[in-house]
């Protein structure tokens, strides 16, 4: 299900720091993720890359924030 436009970043937060911590198991604990994970998370690290981008250019423009 999507998220409410409300509570988006609040909610992908959670996500994205889970996502964070099963990486580090990966790395730190010797856990392991799946092909199909790793495949995802790789291309999750792009979007991260563009949202650091855009949130930059949102600070440097002093959008308005309601």
């Amino acid at each position: 299900m999507a998220n409410m436009s409300y509570c988006r970043f609040e909610n992908t937060l959670r996500d994205l720091v889970d996502c964070v911590n099963a990486l580090e198991a990966v790395v730190y604990e010797e856990e392991s993720i799946s092909e199909s994970e790793w495949e995802y998370a790789k291309r999750m690290k792009k979007w991260c890359e563009r949202f650091v981008e855009t949130i930059e250019d949102c600070e440097e423009e002093d959008i308005n924030i309601n």
